[in-house]
């Protein structure tokens, strides 16, 4: 993960970075062998930078942390989550523009 504004989720650190913050937290579950998961990384990396400070953009290995994926039926990746106050607020599967991912974030802010 090139991008620092991209904190990485795991099972152990999910309830305190994810479901205890104060901002919005957006969460992409992914995967080393998922090519659309690739496809969207560099635009997921760019609504970090973009959203530092206002928002908390993680990345969830679904391989490596299978509790929590099973947890939110978390099916097919990519699947991207916005947390706010320990809910899920919004849900999106598989490649979508930037715009999208924007908009699922920008509701809560």
């Amino acid at each position: 993960m090139a991008v620092q504004a991209i904190i990485e989720a795991t099972d152990a650190n999910f309830e305190q970075e994810v479901l205890k913050s104060e901002q919005p937290v957006l969460v992409d579950f992914w995967a080393a062998w998922c090519g659309p998961c690739k496809a969207i990384a560099p635009t997921v990396d760019a609504v970090a930078t973009s959203y530092q400070g206002k928002a908390k953009i993680m990345k969830m290995d679904v391989d490596k942390n299978p509790s929590t994926p099973m947890r939110y039926n978390v099916r097919g990746i990519p699947t991207l989550l916005v947390f706010k106050g320990g809910q899920v607020k919004e849900q999106i599967v598989g490649y979508v523009a930037k715009d999208v991912i924007e908009n699922a974030i920008n509701k809560h802010l």
